[in-house]
């Protein structure tokens, strides 16, 4: 299954769309559409796939995607609550000329680099939380203004992260984007167990050989650091969502060596899993 075009239509009275929402699991389709999007979690946690990266949401989550950027987001496991977040989506035509204009040169800036999407910092998100929940309830004249307003303080905003890698493009082929998807589903479902590169590779129709080329090609990172970076982050998720030790987190991410864990979760989050927990529950506690 190659990512789903998805058609997207404006708020009533309006030149962009403004939506809440609200489900019991986020749908788990890789999709893509021509407009850009900014999605504020409300609620829920579990990990989002943009481009060729993957990385955990929570509340106070803020992404901002280019037009045609592959994503999914996923609920992962047991739902203490059901999924709510606000998306913003526009066209590139939204703006007209207006993004040549000396005062919108720092929006301008914040699009171009939204290609390859941008994740902001939780702790200055979360601050924008009242703004995106009036955003619904504003009418459309109002709401512009108010849409405006917050990306004018995003562009102002030099705390975030660029997401996908420099080597993700958007010119996939239907059988690429059928592998992909394939990969990701495969590693899902299998995680736990040892996934060698002949089930792998299988899976997908190719020699060992050609998997770590296509793999490679299209990730800039062999199969092995994806398949960690994905345990990584469902252990980030694991220390948001629950209160299991580390060491049991460590288990049930598919670690049965607890200091390859520990070395492999500072590789990728460049801090140890307590020094994770502890940030997240202090971004809460002031905010």
């Amino acid at each position: 299954m190659k990512p789903t075009y998805l058609s997207i239509e404006s708020s009533p009275g309006s030149s962009f769309s403004v939506r809440l929402f609200e489900r019991n699991i986020f749908p788990s389709t890789w999709h893509f559409h021509p407009q850009y999007e900014l999605t504020y979690m409300l609620t829920s946690t579990g990990i989002r796939y943009i481009g060729d990266n993957i990385g955990t949401f929570q509340p106070g989550d803020l992404v901002l995607l280019g037009p045609n950027l592959p994503h999914s987001w996923k609920t992962v496991g047991e739902q203490k609550e059901k999924v709510s977040c606000i998306i913003i989506q526009w066209d590139d035509s939204f703006f007209g000329n207006w993004l040549d204009k000396e005062e919108l040169q720092p929006i301008n800036n914040l699009l171009r680099l939204s290609e390859r999407g941008i994740h902001f910092n939780p702790k200055e998100s979360l601050t924008l939380e009242n703004d995106f929940i009036e955003l619904t309830k504003l009418n459309p004249m109002e709401r512009l203004f108010a849409f405006l307003k917050i990306l004018q303080k995003l562009s102002l905003n030099e705390d975030y992260k660029i997401i996908a890698g420099t080597s993700f493009g958007n010119s996939l082929t239907t059988k690429e984007s059928e592998r992909i998807n394939i990969i990701y589903d495969f590693v899902i479902k299998n995680h736990l167990h040892q996934i060698t590169l002949d089930e792998i590779s299988e899976k997908v129709s190719l020699s060992k050989e050609a998997f770590c080329r296509f793999f490679k090609l299209n990730f800039n990172k062999p199969f092995f650091v994806f398949l960690n970076e994905y345990k990584i982050s469902l252990a980030g998720k694991l220390l948001i969502d629950t209160d299991l030790s580390i060491s049991e987190i460590g288990y049930e991410c598919g670690y049965n060596n607890l200091s390859f864990f520990h070395r492999q979760f500072h590789k990728f989050m460049h801090m140890s899993p307590s020094k994770y927990r502890q940030n997240y529950r202090k971004i809460l506690l002031t905010t």
